[in-house]
């Protein structure tokens, strides 16, 4: 059972303890998990289908019998086929339909039971290190820092302090991991994909977004928005997350 964690101040050094919330305490339930993340992931699809006159813009009709040949619509100067799906050129049979409603519902219990397990799972090292993150024995999880470091302003300062608690290598991992998408996403948009790395979870943002947000793989996070998929991306639970005291004390009432 977790009942404190160490704070660690802006120079690395242990400045003290804080007491955690009961989130850090709730069942590892990586079904619940996984159904939140997916129905996130849903909710944040677009609509898209074909113009409803998609391959059927065309002057062909049938020749009729008697000519030897298929009774397939044929445009008027030529033979080709058209307008039928089984011709090249023709319309789809069955096309995505843009009037399909493609969100996936949650029950609030359930959505809010994902958090808490998601957020109890940051404090499990077997399943931080199963991710494949780079966590040092010397630390102690989950790894809370003083409110100071959200006035942070400056990457080179944010850099700084993840070199002084051995974290440093895991947003180098996450560089590293760059690689080209296999499939025709990288004709889409998302050509590249890599690793995620640290999630900073804060109060209130005073300069540490701006700070931390050009660092590979890491995403910055106020207390009041977090959500299944941030702690646990691709429906793996135990993403390593670095919290300052005011978050800590910001989860007490939250998600229950």
């Amino acid at each position: 059972m977790v009942e404190k964690a160490v704070v660690y101040g802006l120079n690395g050094d242990r400045s003290g303890e804080i007491d955690l919330p009961l989130h850090f305490n709730e069942e590892y339930r990586p079904d619940i998990i996984k159904r939140a993340v997916l129905a996130v992931q849903a909710n944040r699809l677009q609509p898209y289908g074909p113009n409803r006159y998609s391959g059927i813009r065309t002057s062909a009709v049938g020749w009729g019998t008697g000519r030897g040949a298929s009774r397939v619509p044929r445009i008027k100067n030529g033979r080709r086929a058209m307008l039928v799906p089984q011709a090249k050129g023709g319309r789809r049979a069955h096309p995505p339909k843009p009037e399909k409603d493609l969100k996936e519902k949650v029950n609030r219990k359930e959505r809010r039971r994902a958090i808490r397990s998601a957020i109890a799972a940051t404090a499990k090292i077997d399943l931080v290190t199963g991710r494949g993150h780079r966590v040092k024995d010397t630390l102690r999880l989950p790894l809370v820092v003083a409110d100071e470091f959200e006035e942070v302003k400056k990457t080179p300062d944010v850099v700084a302090f993840l070199e002084k608690i051995d974290l440093w290598e895991d947003i180098l991992a996450a560089k590293n991991s760059k690689k080209v998408r296999a499939g025709k996403g990288k004709m889409r948009g998302r050509r590249y994909k890599s690793k995620k790395s640290i999630l900073f979870v804060i109060g209130e943002d005073k300069g540490i977004r701006e700070a931390a947000r050009n660092l590979p793989g890491v995403d910055v996070v106020t207390v009041d928005g977090l959500n299944a998929e941030l702690l646990a991306p691709g429906t793996n639970a135990g993403r390593l997350t670095l919290w300052t005291a005011s978050a800590i004390k910001g989860l007490e009432g939250k998600f229950s």
